[in-house]
């Protein structure tokens, strides 16, 4: 009988690793472990690949998009991991694998869960999931001031952390709309610098100017409004110069919402790079719209309220591993579209950091009694975020926060009319000519 020898290729980059107070072989000894609470424990921002005999289990945090792929060799199968599918392509082609590759055949590791492979050969077993991060009993109650404090709390902690592990004397830029994400990041991170003697001429506030967009007018006021005007510096960049076939080539997907906010993305990394060549560290509020479920409902037809606030990940998972939704190739939520973020960044050689991704911040979300804080209505639902956070920046950093009504990035930096000029394409359309890259 024929004995099998699976392989693995780790095309992953360990050095973008960014643990609290782990070394990498401890963090992969607790990955391959596949003890939920172990690998709960690894603190910051990581993509692990561990192996031991045929099983290999591999972990991501929600800001880290990574992928494999299963090739067949005469000698046993496989396993190619990489946080790119044009990456697992080209190694492919370079071992004359090519004909076995088509990009739906490429499989996203789910955030918040370890995954398990067992590479034994043909036919190899379906993965296993053991979730990591949970939704807990609630432990908060029906008051936004004191979940204010404790979600502001866990995030003045983030902060905190990535503060120390950077370099003292590194410049800081946070992407800032004037938003409640943003500017609840913006004024956070000047908080806490100010605490622990930073000083606060390493920070700045960039905003985006793609042609007449209500976010600098907005920007300007929110930071004239609580005394820093001077850290805002806006970044322009002309409607004209947007290659949708560009942005989906960096970003390998295809929905229209995360395409227009990928193209926005470049936009503001493309200028501050231009501008600072050197500039490395960059913050943003990704993940505060997934954990305080402040999305428009009625413009997802197979969403209602009573799915939005029983599902207490819905947003940041999507409908959840092992579901009839679930999409293998692309995961789902903000599991899938962080890559909108994490690839605009690797694209320009910034270091992203998203404080609201991490789990003490998205466990105090999920946990949270939104039954009673909504009563299953909408507009309440909608209001939420601004209290919540708005009440929490308040009693960590004693300031008004200005709140603003919601709005996208893509619909803050460009005017309406213009960006459909640019990008007047559908996720069909789209996908058509991310299948052409491979056809």
């Amino acid at each position: 009988m024929h004995q099998y020898v699976g392989e693995l290729v780790d095309l992953t980059d360990s050095a973008l690793n960014r643990f609290d107070d782990l070394t990498l072989d401890d963090a992969r000894a607790r990955v391959l472990s596949g003890d939920p609470a172990a690998v709960r424990a690894i603190g910051g921002s990581f993509a692990i690949v561990a192996r031991e005999g045929e099983t290999v289990r591999i972990a991501r945090s929600l800001d880290r998009p990574i992928r494999y792929f299963l090739a067949k060799k005469v000698e046993g199968p496989a396993l190619i991991v990489a946080d790119r599918i044009d990456a697992i392509h080209g190694w492919l082609k370079e071992h004359g694998f090519a004909d076995q590759f088509h990009p739906n055949y490429t499989r996203m590791v789910p955030a918040h869960y370890v995954t398990t492979i067992r590479i034994v050969g043909c036919p190899d077993p379906s993965p296993s999931y053991t979730r990591f991060v949970a939704a807990g009993p609630s432990e908060l109650p029906d008051d936004t001031d004191a979940i204010g404090r404790a979600y502001i709390g866990a995030l003045t902690n983030e902060v905190g952390t990535w503060l120390r592990r950077i370099p003292s004397d590194a410049p800081i830029g946070v992407s800032f709309s004037g938003g409640i994400d943003s500017g609840s990041v913006f004024l956070v991170t000047a908080h806490v610098m100010r605490t622990m003697g930073f000083n606060l001429g390493r920070l700045k506030a960039f905003t985006l100017d793609a042609g007449e967009g209500p976010d600098l007018v907005q920007a300007r006021e929110f930071l004239d409004a609580v005394d820093m005007g001077l850290f805002l510096e806006p970044i322009t960049a002309a409607p004209g110069a947007f290659d949708a076939d560009e942005v989906i080539r960096i970003t390998e997907d295809y929905k229209a919402l995360d395409v227009e906010c990928a193209t926005m993305s470049l936009a503001l990394l493309r200028g501050i790079r231009e501008r600072y060549p050197d500039w490395r560290y960059l913050a943003d509020g990704d993940g505060g719209d997934e954990n305080m479920k402040d999305y428009p409902i009625d413009e997802n037809p197979e969403l209602t309220i009573r799915s939005v606030v029983n599902n207490p990940l819905l947003y940041q998972e999507g409908w959840g591993v092992g579901t009839m939704k679930h999409s293998l190739t692309y995961s789902g939520g903000l599991s899938r579209s962080y890559v909108r973020t994490y690839a605009p960044a690797r694209h320009f050689g910034f270091e992203g950091f998203s404080p609201y991704t991490r789990p003490a911040l998205v466990e105090i979300a999920a946990s949270l009694p939104w039954d009673l804080l909504t009563g299953y209505d909408t507009d309440r639902l909608y209001a939420l975020k601004g209290e919540i956070v708005a009440s929490g920046v308040r009693a960590v950093t004693g300031m008004e926060m200005p709140v603003f009504t919601k709005r996208r990035f893509q619909h803050g930096a460009i005017d309406a009319d213009a960006m459909r000029r640019a990008l007047p394409w559908g996720e069909a359309e789209y996908r058509n000519r991310f299948l052409a890259l491979y056809a």
